[in-house]
């Protein structure tokens, strides 16, 4: 149930095994493996996969993949260790899949429309009108499981179809625009139609527990989020209107605890969205903002609060991997190593901690990478001289058209914090004859222009790690990092972002971050439900 993504299929790669937290519901044994084998109709690919994420903290996945023989067929396997949401890959289309050991399913679809003509069944069943009606109420086990496996793999199909690939039932792009009474009428009714499909395939099929609980899951917290998300996202789509005023009861919902630590539905992506999104709102209710130098660890401290068990853990993770990007570093660290404690079977960890390694050379309150490069003028320039001042570095080329685009905007910047302590430095990435041109150019650009011999390749551009223009990085008063992706001088809200900038570094390092709550090892698998979908 998400946007089409597009994998190239690496000929090296096969099967893969991840390691999960096992399921507490009943099912088939954790540990084995999921079948996949099917044939396309006129396949314009020769090459199929199955996609299943590596870990909820890593963006990289576990590929298996088959190749298709003359007649269109393909035959997959794929290590599981409990339920799990999974993606079929075929060319640049994507299909949700659900797998657990056990399921053995058949896929038929044409080359040119898997989302629109899949068709699944369950491998190994007794075949024919009168033997399926003989025998449907003595399938052993095994096929009744691949059966409930192939009903659930159909629903999927089927409800993509009918809710998310129609606009009609999206928020965006049109339903983002109503008013509260007609949003909160929608999203009404599109909880009643969703919930009525699912229960109405559960009734005339069979489904495993696990996927019950998934599918409700994502219909519930869809819509939550939907409605928790309304107001902050409408004003941003819809800015000419400003931020709507809500009745005050809108936000009754957020009342219900239920949510907090409802395991039933932990392999729900978007109940997990909904967990972040509410600690966010929380810490908004209570006066604290993104800008605000505290609050990350604010809203570190909240969901330690509000949540226990697998969900305590999975929602600080995230908020830790916002922390990395947004936070200054040593707010970072901190969090990172109450985390380790928190994560007494370092199911999380190791991952989180690779991620805060990779980014710490730009991360927030490091020393920004120096320079000292050839100006337009012939002199040179170097980063230190410009200690005391806000410094928008911004690496660009003469054939990038996002990059010359900006560039007009550089000059309007410049003229709206002209007087301020607010330096603009272009380094361009262009050949030499490229620089020599733009040396000579007649009209004067925004800031100071440099030129960084080597292109990407340069010591500066290698340093900032920019393997693609335009790149922007903020750079504080004191030499330091202050923000490693600051808006594009295009966006309406840099000239906000650089205005709060001002003494930004100032407040970080003044701030002291307070006592975090005892931590206490996360009791991960509650008997009252899965843990399935939240794999390390």
């Amino acid at each position: 149930m998400k946007p089409t993504l597009f994998f190239k299929l690496a000929p090296a790669l096969g099967i893969l095994l991840f390691h999960t937290v096992s399921s507490a519901a009943p099912g088939p044994p954790a540990g084995g493996v999921a079948r996949l084998t099917g044939r396309i109709r006129k396949p314009t690919h020769d090459t199929i996969a199955v996609s299943i994420p590596a870990n909820l903290f890593d963006p990289r996945e576990h590929l298996t993949y088959a190749r298709l023989n003359e007649r269109g067929e393909f035959s997959l396997t794929v290590s599981v260790a409990a339920a799990t949401k999974a993606d079929l890959v075929y060319g640049d289309e994507v299909i949700d899949l659900y797998l657990d050991p056990g399921t053995d399913l058949d896929l038929r679809f044409r080359g040119n429309d898997l989302p629109g003509t899949a068709v699944f069944a369950a491998n190994g069943l007794p075949h024919g009108f009168f033997t399926k009606l003989r025998n449907g109420a003595n399938l052993t086990e095994a096929q009744r499981h691949r059966q409930q496996m192939a009903n659930a793999n159909s629903y999927l199909a089927e409800f993509d179809e009918q809710f998310v690939a129609n606009d009609g039932f999206q928020v965006l792009p049109d339903n983002i625009s109503l008013y509260e009474k007609p949003f909160l009428s929608f999203i009404n009714y599109r909880l009643e139609e969703e919930l009525n499909f699912l229960e109405d395939r559960a009734a005339k099929q069979s489904f495993t527990a696990d996927f019950y609980k998934y599918a409700k899951a994502e219909i519930t917290y869809s819509n939550l989020n939907d409605k928790l998300t309304f107001q902050d996202l409408r004003e941003q789509v819809v800015p000419t209107e400003g931020r709507l005023a809500l009745a005050p009861t809108y936000y009754d919902f957020v009342r219900d605890l239920t949510p907090f630590n409802d395991f039933s539905a932990s392999q729900s992506e978007h109940y997990r969205d909904y967990l972040l999104n509410f600690i966010y709102f929380a810490a908004a209710q209570q006066q604290h903002q993104r800008t605000d130098v505290d609050f990350y660890p604010f809203c570190y401290s909240l969901a330690y609060k509000y949540l226990r068990g697998t969900p305590r853990l999975v929602t600080l993770g995230r908020i830790l991997q916002e922390a990395f990007r947004a936070a200054p570093v040593q707010q970072s660290q901190a969090l990172l190593a109450h985390y380790q404690q928190l994560d007494g079977k370092q199911l999380y960890v190791p991952t989180l901690a690779a991620d805060f390694g990779q980014r710490q050379q730009l991360a927030i309150g490091t020393l920004a990478p120096g320079f000292c490069l050839p100006t337009a003028t012939g002199d040179t320039l170097a980063l230190s001289s410009l200690r005391g001042k806000l410094v928008y570095l911004n690496f660009w080329k003469s054939t990038s058209g996002p990059c010359l685009y900006d560039l007009t905007h550089l000059q309007e910047l410049q003229k709206q914090f002209a007087g301020r302590d607010l330096v603009f430095v272009s380094i361009d990435l262009d050949d030499e004859a490229g620089w020599r041109q733009l040396a000579l150019a007649p009209h004067k650009r925004a800031g100071e222009q440099l030129w960084a011999a080597g292109g990407y390749q340069s010591a500066a551009a290698k340093a900032y790690g920019v393997q693609a223009v335009p790149a922007y990085v903020l750079i504080a008063e004191d030499g330091n990092i202050l923000n490693p992706r600051p808006k594009r001088p295009s966006s309406r809200a840099v000239a906000a972002e650089l205005t709060q900038a001002f003494g930004r570094a100032a407040r970080y390092q003044a701030f002291s971050l307070p006592p975090l709550p005892p931590a206490r090892p996360a009791k991960l698998t509650p008997a009252s439900g899965p843990t399935a979908g939240l794999r390390p």
